[in-house]
Protein backbone atom coordinates (compact mmCIF):
# COMPACT_ATOMS: atom_id res chain seq x y z
CA UNK A 1 0.00 0.00 0.00
CA UNK A 2 1.44 3.41 -1.01
CA UNK A 3 0.98 6.10 1.12
CA UNK A 4 2.23 9.45 1.56
CA UNK A 5 4.36 9.06 4.54
CA UNK A 6 2.80 11.99 6.63
CA UNK A 7 2.91 12.13 10.37
CA UNK A 8 -0.45 11.80 12.40
CA UNK A 9 0.81 14.23 14.69
CA UNK A 10 -1.50 16.51 13.37
CA UNK A 11 -4.54 15.00 15.02
CA UNK A 12 -3.28 15.76 18.63
CA UNK A 13 -4.49 18.11 20.68
CA UNK A 14 -2.96 21.13 22.21
CA UNK A 15 -3.59 20.52 25.95
CA UNK A 16 -2.92 17.52 27.69
CA UNK A 17 -5.63 14.87 28.04
CA UNK A 18 -7.44 13.88 31.21
CA UNK A 19 -4.87 12.15 33.77
CA UNK A 20 -8.03 9.74 34.84
CA UNK A 21 -9.14 8.64 31.45
CA UNK A 22 -6.03 9.37 29.37
CA UNK A 23 -8.64 10.73 26.52
CA UNK A 24 -7.73 14.51 25.48
CA UNK A 25 -9.47 17.35 26.33
CA UNK A 26 -11.37 19.74 23.95
CA UNK A 27 -9.68 22.91 23.59
CA UNK A 28 -12.01 26.56 24.60
CA UNK A 29 -10.01 28.68 22.42
CA UNK A 30 -6.54 30.37 23.01
CA UNK A 31 -5.91 32.35 25.94
CA UNK A 32 -9.01 31.54 27.96
CA UNK A 33 -11.40 33.24 25.33
CA UNK A 34 -14.53 31.98 24.30
CA UNK A 35 -15.77 30.13 20.80
CA UNK A 36 -16.37 32.01 18.03
CA UNK A 37 -19.60 33.18 17.52
CA UNK A 38 -21.98 30.30 15.76
CA UNK A 39 -18.82 27.67 16.19
CA UNK A 40 -20.30 25.09 18.13
CA UNK A 41 -18.44 22.92 21.03
CA UNK A 42 -16.54 20.33 19.56
CA UNK A 43 -15.99 16.69 21.67
CA UNK A 44 -12.98 14.71 21.15
CA UNK A 45 -13.61 11.42 19.20
CA UNK A 46 -14.78 8.85 21.51
CA UNK A 47 -12.69 4.97 22.00
CA UNK A 48 -15.22 3.88 20.16
CA UNK A 49 -14.85 5.86 17.07
CA UNK A 50 -11.55 5.87 17.09
CA UNK A 51 -11.25 2.13 17.11
CA UNK A 52 -13.71 1.66 14.25
CA UNK A 53 -11.85 4.10 11.99
CA UNK A 54 -8.50 2.17 12.87
CA UNK A 55 -9.98 -1.28 12.07
CA UNK A 56 -10.96 0.33 8.66
CA UNK A 57 -7.57 1.19 8.13
CA UNK A 58 -6.34 -2.07 8.81
CA UNK A 59 -9.57 -3.69 6.68
CA UNK A 60 -7.77 -1.43 3.85
CA UNK A 61 -4.58 -2.81 4.47
CA UNK A 62 -5.85 -6.43 4.44
CA UNK A 63 -7.80 -6.30 1.40
CA UNK A 64 -5.21 -4.95 -0.42
CA UNK A 65 -2.45 -7.87 0.82
CA UNK A 66 -5.03 -10.36 -0.02
CA UNK A 67 -5.77 -9.23 -3.87
CA UNK A 68 -2.31 -8.22 -4.78
CA UNK A 69 -0.31 -11.38 -3.89
CA UNK A 70 3.01 -9.76 -4.70
CA UNK A 71 2.36 -6.39 -3.56
CA UNK A 72 5.23 -4.67 -1.04
CA UNK A 73 3.74 -2.25 1.15
CA UNK A 74 6.06 1.11 1.24
CA UNK A 75 4.64 2.60 3.57
CA UNK A 76 3.17 1.50 6.95
CA UNK A 77 5.21 3.10 9.52
CA UNK A 78 2.57 5.83 10.08
CA UNK A 79 0.37 3.67 10.83
CA UNK A 80 2.27 1.73 13.28
CA UNK A 81 3.12 4.96 15.32
CA UNK A 82 -0.42 6.75 15.03
CA UNK A 83 -1.27 8.03 18.09
CA UNK A 84 -4.46 6.76 18.35
CA UNK A 85 -3.75 3.15 17.73
CA UNK A 86 -0.76 3.82 20.44
CA UNK A 87 -3.51 4.75 22.87
CA UNK A 88 -6.03 2.16 21.58
CA UNK A 89 -3.00 -0.19 21.96
CA UNK A 90 -2.51 1.06 25.63
CA UNK A 91 -5.63 -0.37 27.26
CA UNK A 92 -5.32 -3.82 25.45
CA UNK A 93 -2.04 -4.71 27.48
CA UNK A 94 -2.50 -6.40 31.09
CA UNK A 95 -2.23 -3.92 33.19
CA UNK A 96 -1.11 -6.06 36.39
CA UNK A 97 1.75 -7.76 34.45
CA UNK A 98 5.35 -7.01 36.01
CA UNK A 99 7.29 -4.10 34.74
CA UNK A 100 10.22 -4.30 32.46
CA UNK A 101 14.09 -3.07 32.82
CA UNK A 102 12.38 0.55 33.40
CA UNK A 103 10.29 -1.08 36.06
CA UNK A 104 6.85 1.51 34.81
CA UNK A 105 4.00 -0.36 35.29
CA UNK A 106 0.51 0.39 33.18
CA UNK A 107 -1.22 2.55 36.30
CA UNK A 108 2.37 4.87 36.10
CA UNK A 109 2.33 5.63 32.58
CA UNK A 110 -0.96 6.46 32.18
CA UNK A 111 -1.14 9.41 34.67
CA UNK A 112 0.48 11.10 32.15
CA UNK A 113 -1.21 8.51 29.08
CA UNK A 114 -1.88 11.67 26.37
CA UNK A 115 1.79 13.42 27.24
CA UNK A 116 3.79 10.27 27.00
CA UNK A 117 1.98 8.83 23.92
CA UNK A 118 1.99 12.15 22.18
CA UNK A 119 6.62 11.61 23.08
CA UNK A 120 6.63 8.46 21.84
CA UNK A 121 4.74 9.52 18.45
CA UNK A 122 7.08 12.21 18.02
CA UNK A 123 10.47 9.65 18.47
CA UNK A 124 8.94 7.26 16.39
CA UNK A 125 8.67 9.30 13.30
CA UNK A 126 11.70 10.65 13.91
CA UNK A 127 13.47 7.92 14.15
CA UNK A 128 14.76 8.22 17.89
CA UNK A 129 12.87 5.73 19.49
CA UNK A 130 15.39 2.77 20.59
CA UNK A 131 13.96 -0.45 22.39
CA UNK A 132 15.45 -1.54 25.60
CA UNK A 133 16.49 -4.83 26.66
CA UNK A 134 14.19 -7.51 27.53
CA UNK A 135 14.16 -8.51 31.12
CA UNK A 136 14.60 -12.03 31.44
CA UNK A 137 12.92 -14.58 34.06
CA UNK A 138 12.30 -18.14 34.57
CA UNK A 139 9.61 -20.19 34.70
CA UNK A 140 9.41 -24.05 35.46
CA UNK A 141 8.61 -26.92 32.60
CA UNK A 142 7.93 -30.33 33.10
CA UNK A 143 10.89 -32.15 33.80
CA UNK A 144 12.42 -30.10 36.66
CA UNK A 145 13.55 -27.62 33.17
CA UNK A 146 13.22 -23.65 33.10
CA UNK A 147 11.44 -21.93 30.23
CA UNK A 148 13.77 -18.12 29.60
CA UNK A 149 10.61 -15.56 29.26
CA UNK A 150 11.16 -11.89 28.63
CA UNK A 151 9.87 -8.88 29.81
CA UNK A 152 9.79 -6.21 27.80
CA UNK A 153 9.27 -2.20 29.19
CA UNK A 154 6.23 -0.91 29.07
CA UNK A 155 6.78 1.40 26.17
CA UNK A 156 8.41 -1.59 23.81
CA UNK A 157 5.00 -3.38 24.74
CA UNK A 158 3.04 -0.60 23.26
CA UNK A 159 5.24 -0.34 20.21
CA UNK A 160 5.03 -3.92 19.36
CA UNK A 161 1.48 -4.74 19.83
CA UNK A 162 0.85 -1.66 17.20
CA UNK A 163 3.87 -3.10 15.06
CA UNK A 164 2.48 -6.77 15.37
CA UNK A 165 -1.11 -5.28 14.17
CA UNK A 166 -0.45 -3.53 11.56
CA UNK A 167 2.44 -5.77 10.06
CA UNK A 168 0.69 -9.32 10.83
CA UNK A 169 -2.80 -7.70 8.92
CA UNK A 170 0.01 -8.23 6.01
CA UNK A 171 1.08 -11.57 6.85
CA UNK A 172 -2.30 -13.07 8.01
CA UNK A 173 -3.28 -13.25 4.20
CA UNK A 174 -0.50 -15.13 3.31
CA UNK A 175 -0.54 -17.74 6.22
CA UNK A 176 -2.05 -21.03 5.64
CA UNK A 177 -4.66 -22.56 7.41
CA UNK A 178 -3.07 -25.18 9.33
CA UNK A 179 -0.81 -22.87 11.17
CA UNK A 180 -2.60 -21.59 15.04
CA UNK A 181 -0.28 -20.18 17.05
CA UNK A 182 0.09 -16.56 17.71
CA UNK A 183 -2.63 -15.22 15.14
CA UNK A 184 -6.07 -13.39 15.83
CA UNK A 185 -9.00 -15.96 15.82
CA UNK A 186 -7.32 -18.18 16.47
CA UNK A 187 -6.52 -20.75 19.85
CA UNK A 188 -5.23 -23.51 20.49
CA UNK A 189 -8.21 -25.91 21.05
CA UNK A 190 -8.99 -24.76 17.36
CA UNK A 191 -5.64 -26.63 16.92
CA UNK A 192 -6.45 -29.43 18.64
CA UNK A 193 -9.95 -29.90 17.01
CA UNK A 194 -8.25 -29.89 13.93
CA UNK A 195 -5.59 -32.27 15.19
CA UNK A 196 -8.54 -34.81 16.54
CA UNK A 197 -10.77 -34.81 13.00
CA UNK A 198 -7.26 -34.37 10.45
CA UNK A 199 -6.50 -38.02 12.38
CA UNK A 200 -10.00 -39.72 12.42
CA UNK A 201 -9.16 -39.22 8.35
CA UNK A 202 -6.73 -42.17 6.60
CA UNK A 203 -3.98 -41.49 8.67
CA UNK A 204 -2.25 -44.31 9.70
CA UNK A 205 1.17 -42.87 10.87
CA UNK A 206 2.01 -39.70 13.21
CA UNK A 207 4.91 -37.19 13.16
CA UNK A 208 5.13 -35.70 16.22
CA UNK A 209 7.97 -33.13 16.31
CA UNK A 210 9.57 -30.18 18.02
CA UNK A 211 11.76 -28.10 16.61
CA UNK A 212 15.57 -27.55 19.37
CA UNK A 213 15.53 -24.15 21.11
CA UNK A 214 13.31 -22.28 18.32
CA UNK A 215 13.50 -19.27 19.64
CA UNK A 216 16.95 -19.04 20.26
CA UNK A 217 18.00 -20.33 16.64
CA UNK A 218 16.08 -17.70 14.41
CA UNK A 219 18.84 -16.46 12.11
CA UNK A 220 17.95 -12.82 11.94
CA UNK A 221 19.35 -12.51 8.36
CA UNK A 222 17.11 -15.00 7.35
CA UNK A 223 14.19 -13.02 9.19
CA UNK A 224 14.72 -9.89 7.44
CA UNK A 225 14.68 -11.44 3.98
CA UNK A 226 10.93 -12.90 4.80
CA UNK A 227 10.08 -9.25 6.12
CA UNK A 228 10.76 -8.20 2.45
CA UNK A 229 8.92 -10.74 0.72
CA UNK A 230 5.81 -7.98 1.57
CA UNK A 231 7.44 -5.17 3.70
CA UNK A 232 9.73 -2.37 1.73
CA UNK A 233 9.15 0.03 4.37
CA UNK A 234 12.46 1.03 5.40
CA UNK A 235 12.15 2.21 8.99
CA UNK A 236 9.15 -0.95 9.67
CA UNK A 237 12.56 -3.19 8.80
CA UNK A 238 14.92 -1.21 10.75
CA UNK A 239 12.55 -1.30 14.05
CA UNK A 240 12.29 -4.80 13.82
CA UNK A 241 16.03 -5.38 13.33
CA UNK A 242 16.86 -2.86 16.39
CA UNK A 243 14.42 -5.12 18.37
CA UNK A 244 16.45 -8.52 17.58
CA UNK A 245 19.33 -6.48 18.47
CA UNK A 246 18.22 -5.24 21.56
CA UNK A 247 19.45 -7.92 23.36
CA UNK A 248 18.19 -9.42 27.15
CA UNK A 249 19.15 -8.16 30.66
CA UNK A 250 19.88 -11.53 32.56
CA UNK A 251 20.55 -10.87 36.66
CA UNK A 252 21.98 -7.91 35.62
CA UNK A 253 24.14 -8.08 32.82
CA UNK A 254 23.34 -7.32 29.16
CA UNK A 255 23.15 -10.02 26.44
CA UNK A 256 23.35 -9.03 23.28
CA UNK A 257 22.70 -12.46 20.67
CA UNK A 258 23.27 -12.86 17.44
CA UNK A 259 20.23 -15.20 16.48
CA UNK A 260 17.14 -15.46 18.26
CA UNK A 261 14.29 -13.35 19.75
CA UNK A 262 13.54 -13.82 23.34
CA UNK A 263 9.65 -14.69 24.04
CA UNK A 264 7.60 -13.02 25.54
CA UNK A 265 6.97 -9.65 23.54
CA UNK A 266 3.95 -9.30 20.76
CA UNK A 267 6.42 -9.15 17.94
CA UNK A 268 8.11 -12.47 18.95
CA UNK A 269 5.00 -14.62 18.18
CA UNK A 270 4.47 -12.44 14.96
CA UNK A 271 8.36 -12.95 13.97
CA UNK A 272 8.15 -16.83 14.74
CA UNK A 273 5.30 -17.28 12.27
CA UNK A 274 6.84 -15.71 9.74
CA UNK A 275 10.12 -17.51 9.72
CA UNK A 276 8.05 -20.44 10.30
CA UNK A 277 5.66 -19.74 7.56
CA UNK A 278 8.69 -19.61 4.67
CA UNK A 279 10.70 -22.40 6.45
CA UNK A 280 7.59 -24.93 7.06
CA UNK A 281 4.61 -24.16 5.99
CA UNK A 282 5.11 -23.58 2.26
CA UNK A 283 7.78 -26.23 1.79
CA UNK A 284 5.23 -28.59 4.02
CA UNK A 285 2.08 -27.81 2.05
CA UNK A 286 4.16 -27.88 -1.39
CA UNK A 287 5.92 -31.54 -0.67
CA UNK A 288 2.65 -33.04 0.32
CA UNK A 289 0.88 -31.75 -2.76
CA UNK A 290 3.96 -32.75 -5.16
CA UNK A 291 5.62 -36.09 -2.93
CA UNK A 292 2.83 -37.70 -1.28
CA UNK A 293 1.01 -40.60 -2.60
CA UNK A 294 -1.29 -40.83 0.23
CA UNK A 295 -3.34 -38.25 2.28
CA UNK A 296 -1.29 -35.75 4.91
CA UNK A 297 -2.46 -33.44 7.68
CA UNK A 298 -0.76 -31.04 9.22
CA UNK A 299 -1.64 -28.77 12.27
CA UNK A 300 1.25 -26.16 14.04
CA UNK A 301 1.06 -24.32 16.90
CA UNK A 302 4.48 -22.16 16.87
CA UNK A 303 7.29 -24.46 16.69
CA UNK A 304 4.93 -27.50 17.91
CA UNK A 305 3.65 -29.44 15.06
CA UNK A 306 2.58 -32.94 14.14
CA UNK A 307 2.27 -34.64 10.66
CA UNK A 308 0.01 -37.54 9.79
CA UNK A 309 0.47 -39.80 6.58
CA UNK A 310 -1.22 -42.40 5.18
CA UNK A 311 1.58 -44.37 4.11
CA UNK A 312 4.91 -45.16 6.02
CA UNK A 313 6.66 -44.13 3.13
CA UNK A 314 5.56 -41.05 2.63
CA UNK A 315 6.20 -40.24 6.85
CA UNK A 316 9.61 -41.46 6.46
CA UNK A 317 10.75 -39.46 3.54
CA UNK A 318 8.86 -36.57 4.66
CA UNK A 319 10.79 -36.69 7.83
CA UNK A 320 14.15 -37.26 5.98
CA UNK A 321 13.67 -34.09 3.97
CA UNK A 322 12.13 -32.27 6.67
CA UNK A 323 15.85 -32.36 8.44
CA UNK A 324 17.87 -30.97 5.29
CA UNK A 325 14.97 -28.08 5.19
CA UNK A 326 15.50 -27.29 8.83
CA UNK A 327 19.07 -27.31 8.57
CA UNK A 328 19.53 -24.98 5.61
CA UNK A 329 17.82 -21.84 7.99
CA UNK A 330 19.88 -22.99 11.20
CA UNK A 331 16.97 -25.35 12.75
CA UNK A 332 16.95 -28.51 13.73
CA UNK A 333 14.37 -31.04 15.08
CA UNK A 334 14.85 -32.07 18.92
CA UNK A 335 15.93 -35.31 19.13
CA UNK A 336 13.97 -36.42 22.13
CA UNK A 337 10.61 -34.96 21.41
CA UNK A 338 10.49 -36.35 17.48
CA UNK A 339 9.28 -39.12 17.12
CA UNK A 340 7.21 -41.50 14.28
CA UNK A 341 4.67 -43.61 15.76
CA UNK A 342 1.56 -46.04 14.17
CA UNK A 343 -1.60 -44.35 15.19
CA UNK A 344 -4.61 -44.01 13.17
CA UNK A 345 -8.02 -46.29 12.46
CA UNK A 346 -6.32 -49.49 12.36
CA UNK A 347 -3.27 -49.12 14.78
CA UNK A 348 -5.06 -51.20 17.59
CA UNK A 349 -5.30 -54.29 15.43
CA UNK A 350 -2.44 -54.00 13.47
CA UNK A 351 0.28 -53.92 16.61
CA UNK A 352 -2.23 -56.57 18.24
CA UNK A 353 -1.70 -58.65 15.68
CA UNK A 354 2.40 -58.36 16.17
CA UNK A 355 1.85 -58.52 19.18
CA UNK A 356 3.28 -55.33 20.18
CA UNK A 357 0.84 -53.92 22.90
CA UNK A 358 -1.13 -51.02 22.58
CA UNK A 359 -1.06 -47.78 20.65
CA UNK A 360 1.70 -45.42 21.29
CA UNK A 361 0.52 -41.90 22.33
CA UNK A 362 1.84 -38.54 22.02
CA UNK A 363 1.83 -35.32 23.77
CA UNK A 364 0.03 -31.82 22.34
CA UNK A 365 -0.58 -28.92 23.92
CA UNK A 366 -0.50 -30.31 27.32
CA UNK A 367 -3.19 -33.24 26.03
CA UNK A 368 -2.08 -37.12 25.64
CA UNK A 369 -3.35 -38.23 22.58
CA UNK A 370 -4.92 -41.86 22.64
CA UNK A 371 -6.66 -44.22 20.01
CA UNK A 372 -9.75 -45.55 21.12
CA UNK A 373 -13.51 -46.31 20.65
CA UNK A 374 -16.68 -44.87 21.48
CA UNK A 375 -19.64 -46.70 22.71
CA UNK A 376 -20.47 -47.97 19.11
CA UNK A 377 -17.33 -49.18 18.49
CA UNK A 378 -16.08 -46.40 16.30
CA UNK A 379 -12.36 -45.12 16.14
CA UNK A 380 -11.75 -41.89 18.05
CA UNK A 381 -8.86 -39.95 19.52
CA UNK A 382 -9.16 -39.71 23.11
CA UNK A 383 -7.43 -36.14 24.62
CA UNK A 384 -6.55 -36.98 28.38
CA UNK A 385 -4.30 -33.73 30.45
CA UNK A 386 -0.87 -34.64 30.19
CA UNK A 387 0.18 -36.80 33.76
CA UNK A 388 3.42 -34.40 34.18
CA UNK A 389 1.51 -30.99 33.93
CA UNK A 390 -1.25 -32.04 36.32
CA UNK A 391 1.64 -33.47 38.78
CA UNK A 392 3.14 -30.71 38.08
CA UNK A 393 0.44 -28.35 38.73
CA UNK A 394 -0.63 -30.09 41.74
CA UNK A 395 2.42 -29.89 43.72
CA UNK A 396 2.43 -26.29 43.07
CA UNK A 397 -0.87 -26.06 44.16
CA UNK A 398 0.43 -27.70 47.48
CA UNK A 399 3.08 -25.46 48.75
CA UNK A 400 0.43 -22.27 47.31
CA UNK A 401 -1.86 -23.19 49.72
CA UNK A 402 0.18 -24.13 52.85
CA UNK A 403 1.80 -20.76 52.29
CA UNK A 404 -1.97 -19.16 52.19
CA UNK A 405 -3.31 -21.58 54.68
CA UNK A 406 -3.92 -18.47 57.26
CA UNK A 407 -5.50 -16.12 55.05
CA UNK A 408 -9.11 -15.74 55.13
CA UNK A 409 -11.14 -18.51 54.07
CA UNK A 410 -13.40 -15.99 51.90
CA UNK A 411 -10.10 -15.22 50.39
CA UNK A 412 -8.54 -18.69 50.37
CA UNK A 413 -11.70 -19.57 48.46
CA UNK A 414 -11.92 -16.56 45.59
CA UNK A 415 -8.22 -17.81 44.70
CA UNK A 416 -8.97 -21.34 44.62
CA UNK A 417 -12.23 -20.92 42.48
CA UNK A 418 -10.53 -18.45 40.28
CA UNK A 419 -7.84 -21.44 39.64
CA UNK A 420 -10.88 -23.86 39.18
CA UNK A 421 -11.88 -22.05 36.55
CA UNK A 422 -9.20 -21.46 34.45
CA UNK A 423 -7.92 -25.40 34.76
CA UNK A 424 -11.45 -26.23 33.46
CA UNK A 425 -11.45 -23.65 30.53
CA UNK A 426 -8.65 -25.00 29.49
CA UNK A 427 -8.55 -28.98 30.33
CA UNK A 428 -12.61 -29.31 29.64
CA UNK A 429 -12.59 -30.99 26.54
CA UNK A 430 -15.00 -33.94 26.30
CA UNK A 431 -13.83 -37.12 27.67
CA UNK A 432 -11.66 -35.54 29.56
CA UNK A 433 -14.25 -35.58 32.74
CA UNK A 434 -11.90 -37.85 34.82
CA UNK A 435 -9.09 -35.77 34.70
CA UNK A 436 -11.52 -32.95 35.94
CA UNK A 437 -12.54 -34.65 38.83
CA UNK A 438 -8.84 -36.03 39.81
CA UNK A 439 -7.55 -32.42 39.80
CA UNK A 440 -10.68 -30.98 42.13
CA UNK A 441 -10.05 -33.77 44.21
CA UNK A 442 -6.77 -33.55 44.62
CA UNK A 443 -7.31 -29.61 44.94
CA UNK A 444 -9.56 -30.67 48.10
CA UNK A 445 -7.54 -32.88 50.08
CA UNK A 446 -4.80 -30.61 49.87
CA UNK A 447 -6.38 -27.65 50.83
CA UNK A 448 -8.58 -29.82 53.58
CA UNK A 449 -4.64 -30.98 54.61
CA UNK A 450 -3.65 -27.03 55.15
CA UNK A 451 -6.71 -25.92 56.90
CA UNK A 452 -6.22 -28.82 59.01
CA UNK A 453 -2.73 -27.59 60.15
CA UNK A 454 -3.77 -23.73 61.62
CA UNK A 455 -4.56 -25.33 64.78
CA UNK A 456 -3.91 -28.38 66.66
CA UNK A 457 -7.38 -27.96 68.51
CA UNK A 458 -9.45 -28.22 64.95
CA UNK A 459 -13.06 -29.28 64.38
CA UNK A 460 -12.74 -30.07 60.77
CA UNK A 461 -14.53 -33.31 59.40
CA UNK A 462 -13.94 -34.59 55.71
CA UNK A 463 -17.57 -35.20 55.04
CA UNK A 464 -18.51 -31.49 56.45
CA UNK A 465 -15.42 -30.12 54.41
CA UNK A 466 -16.58 -31.74 51.31
CA UNK A 467 -20.44 -30.95 51.29
CA UNK A 468 -19.14 -27.02 51.38
CA UNK A 469 -17.01 -27.74 48.58
CA UNK A 470 -19.66 -28.51 46.57
CA UNK A 471 -21.29 -25.74 47.35
CA UNK A 472 -18.78 -23.29 47.64
CA UNK A 473 -16.52 -24.50 44.82
CA UNK A 474 -16.94 -24.82 40.67
CA UNK A 475 -17.41 -28.34 39.54
CA UNK A 476 -15.37 -30.41 37.18
CA UNK A 477 -17.46 -29.48 34.03
CA UNK A 478 -16.75 -29.79 29.79
CA UNK A 479 -16.16 -26.32 28.33
CA UNK A 480 -15.72 -27.31 24.98
CA UNK A 481 -17.94 -28.80 22.26
CA UNK A 482 -17.12 -31.67 19.85
CA UNK A 483 -14.06 -31.45 17.60
CA UNK A 484 -17.17 -32.00 14.76
CA UNK A 485 -19.15 -29.29 16.58
CA UNK A 486 -16.58 -26.40 15.46
CA UNK A 487 -17.86 -24.33 12.39
CA UNK A 488 -14.68 -25.04 10.04
CA UNK A 489 -11.35 -26.48 11.31
CA UNK A 490 -8.12 -26.70 8.53
CA UNK A 491 -5.70 -29.31 8.52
Amino acid sequence: MHGNGKSDRSILPRKPSNKATGAPVAAEGVEGRGLAKGNSRQRPQTRTQRRKALMLKLRRIRQVAKKRKNERFTSLWHHVSNVDRLHEVYFELNRSSAPGVDGVTWQQYGENLWGSLTDLNGRLMRGAYRPLPVARTYIPKSGGRLRPIGKPALEDKIVQRSFAQVVGTVFETDFLGFSYGGRPGRSQHKALDALSIGLSRNVNWVLDADIRGFYDAIDHEWMQKFLQHRIADPRVLRQARQWLKAGVLDKGKKIVAETGTPQGGSVSSLLSNIYLHYVFDLWAHRWRQRNARGEVIIVRYVDDFVVGFQYREDAERFLSELHERLNRFCLGLHAEKTRLMEFGRFAAANRQRREEGKPETFNFLGFTHICSVDRRGRFIVRRHTMRQRLTAKLQSMKIELKRRRHEKLAEQRRWLSSVLRGHYQYYGVPRNYEALQTFYQEIMWHWWRALRRRSQKHKLRWKHFCRLCRSRLPQPHITHPYPNQRLRVTT
